[in-house]
C-alpha cells in the first residue's frame, strides 16, 4: 500500500457531517482529502468483505499518524509506539474495546452510584444559583396550583371509590413534582405517552375537571364512552395518547412515534412516562435498544417511587437504579430528585432540546416516594411502615417544597394557600357532582368508533343486543344510560 502524501498533513482537520447522523458521530476528516478516506458509517462498513474492511482500517489508521505533524500531538489522534500493529488491535464488530492480559470480572457496582441531580433543598432554598430556572412568577404559581388541584383531585375521587361510586381509582400522591415539572419543559405539541400516574401531565396543559370526572365515572360525557377503566386519560388535541393498563406496552409504541416523528422532521419530541417496575417488562429493553440504534427524538422518564405495587426497589434489581441501564443502550441518561419541580424541569427541557436537536433517545430517572396505595386495590400497609411513609409526606413533599421557595421569595403566604385550597376543593366538587349526574353513555356505543363502516357481524351483534333488552330491559336499570 502506497503511503498518503506528505502535504496532507498541512491540511485542516475539519468535522464532517454524515446523512442522518448526530454531531456525536462525526468523524474528523481534513478539508479535500478523497472520498475513500472519509468517515464512514458502521453500516456501510458492514457492507464490506472482512479483507477490504482491514484494509480501510489500516489506510485510514496510517493516514490519521501522517496527520499529525511531527513532534505534536493532536487529541483523539493516536501515535505508532500506542498502536504498533492493527493485528494488536480488537477487530470484534460488536464493541469497542482493548485487549487485557488479565483476568478479571466486571463488578456490578463500579462507581459509587450515579449522583441526584437538584436545584432546591427540603427548604425550598436554591443550592446553586447557576441552576435557578429562572420561572417567572406566574409559571411558578402555574406549578404549584396544578400540584395541589391534582392533589385535591386524588382525595376527592379516592374517597369516591371508597364510598362505591366509582369502580377504580389511583392517586399521585407524592409523585406531583414528576408530573408539572416534566410538563411545563416540554412544547404544547410534543406527544405524550403515559403509563397510569401522569394525571398533572394532562392537567398542566389545561384537561378540564369535567372530563376527568366523566372518565372516572363513565358517564355520556367520557371521550371514551365509559369502555376504560378509570384513570385511562386520554387526549388527542392535548397530544396525550389515552393510557392502556398493561405494563410498559406503551415503552415501544412510543419509540415508533418518535421514529416517524424525525423521519417528518416535525421539530417534535415524545416522552414517555413509566415507573422502575415497568422498566423490568422487556418493553423497555427493546425500545431503549430500537430508539438508540434509530436516533429517535425521545425522552423516557422513569418515575422510581420505590415500589412495584408491593415489590420495594431491593427485590427489583441489583445494579444502580434505572439510569444505570441507559448507557448500556446508548442512551444518555441523569437521575434526578423527583420531589424538586426545578430539577425535573431543568433535566426535561435539556433533555427535550437536545433530542430535537440531534435526534437522540435521552434517560431521566427521577427518585420519588409513593404516598398512596399503589390502587384502590392495594392496601400498602401490608408492606410498608406508617412511619415510613410519614417521613416522605411530612418532610421530603414535592408540593411543601416549592410552597417554600414561593413564600421565600414572597409569592405567597398563609392566607393565599387557605384561599386556594378552598376554592380548589370547590371547583372538584362542582365537576364530581356534575358527573354523578349525568347518565351512562347509550349502551349502542358498544359497537361504535372502532370501524368507520360497521361489519356485518357487529351488526348481527347489535340486534341481538336490541332485541334482548326488548325482552328482558325491565331487569337491567335503563334509566341510568343516556337514551338513543
Amino acid at each position: 500500500m502506497r503511503p498518503l502524501p506528505a502535504k496532507m498533513a498541512e491540511l485542516p482537520l475539519v468535522p464532517r457531517r454524515l446523512p442522518g447522523r448526530s454531531q456525536r458521530n462525526f468523524r474528523v476528516t481534513p478539508r479535500g482529502t478523497s472520498s475513500r478516506l472519509q468517515a464512514t458509517s458502521a453500516l456501510s462498513l458492514r457492507r464490506l468483505p472482512p479483507p477490504k474492511m482491514a484494509a480501510l482500517a489500516l489506510r485510514a489508521l496510517r493516514g490519521r499518524l501522517l496527520w499529525a505533524a511531527p513532534g505534536t500531538a493532536r487529541r483523539g489522534l493516536g501515535t505508532a509506539r500506542d498502536f504498533p500493529s492493527l493485528e494488536e488491535k480488537p477487530q470484534f464488530p460488536g464493541a469497542s474495546a482493548e485487549f487485557v492480559d488479565r483476568l478479571e470480572f466486571i463488578q456490578p457496582n463500579v462507581i459509587s452510584g450515579i449522583p441526584v441531580y437538584r436545584v432546591m433543598d427540603r427548604q425550598g432554598h436554591i443550592i446553586n444559583p447557576s441552576q435557578d430556572p429562572q420561572l417567572s412568577k406566574e409559571l411558578v404559581l402555574k406549578l404549584y396550583k396544578t400540584m395541589t388541584l391534582l392533589n385535591t383531585m386524588d382525595r376527592i375521587l379516592y374517597e369516591s371509590q371508597r364510598q362505591g361510586r366509582i369502580s377504580f381509582y389511583m392517586t399521585n400522591y407524592g409523585e406531583e413534582g414528576t408530573h408539572v415539572g416534566s410538563a411545563a419543559a416540554l412544547d404544547d405539541t410534543d406527544l405524550v405517552f403515559g403509563q397510569y400516574r401522569e394525571a398533572g401531565v394532562l392537567m398542566y396543559r389545561g384537561y378540564p375537571l369535567d372530563l376527568f370526572m366523566a372518565q372516572c365515572y363513565g358517564n355520556a360525557s367520557d371521550p371514551g364512552r365509559g369502555r376504560q377503566m378509570p384513570v385511562h386519560y386520554g387526549c388527542r388535541e392535548r397530544h396525550f395518547v389515552t393510557i392502556s393498563s398493561p405494563l410498559a406496552t406503551q415503552i415501544p409504541q412510543a419509540v415508533g412515534a418518535a421514529y416517524a416523528i424525525k423521519r417528518a422532521d416535525t421539530s417534535r419530541a415524545v416522552i414517555c412516562y413509566f415507573g422502575e417496575g415497568a422498566a423490568s417488562e422487556g418493553d423497555a429493553h427493546a425500545g431503549f435498544n430500537f430508539a438508540a440504534t434509530l436516533e429517535c427524538p425521545i425522552i423516557f422518564f422513569c418515575r422510581n417511587n420505590g415500589y412495584a405495587i408491593s415489590t420495594p426497589t431491593s427485590e427489583q434489581y441489583r445494579g444502580d437504579g434505572i439510569a444505570a441501564r441507559g448507557p448500556g443502550y446508548g442512551l444518555l441518561s441523569i437521575r434526578v430528585d423527583g420531589n424538586d419541580v426545578f430539577a425535573v424541569y431543568n433535566a426535561t427541557k435539556e433533555a427535550r432540546r437536545r433530542a430535537v436537536a440531534e435526534n437522540q433517545p435521552f434517560l431521566i430517572e427521577a427518585m420519588t416516594y409513593r404516598i398512596g396505595h399503589h390502587s384502590t386495590s392495594d392496601d400498602s400497609s401490608a408492606y410498608r411502615s406508617v412511619d415510613e411513609v410519614n417521613y416522605w409526606d411530612k418532610q421530603d413533599h414535592p408540593i411543601s417544597r416549592l410552597r417554600h421557595y414561593m413564600q421565600g421569595r414572597g409569592w405567597w403566604d398563609e392566607e393565599q394557600e387557605k384561599g386556594w385550597r378552598k376554592s380548589s376543593r370547590r371547583k372538584v366538587m362542582e365537576a364530581f357532582e356534575q358527573a354523578e349526574r349525568k347518565p351512562k353513555p347509550n349502551p349502542q356505543h358498544l359497537f361504535t368508533d372502532v370501524y368507520r363502516e360497521m361489519p356485518p357481524n357487529l351488526q348481527r351483534q347489535r340486534a341481538a343486543l336490541e332485541r334482548h333488552l326488548q325482552h328482558y330491559g325491565e331487569h337491567y336499570p335503563m334509566e341510568l344510560y343516556e337514551k338513543g
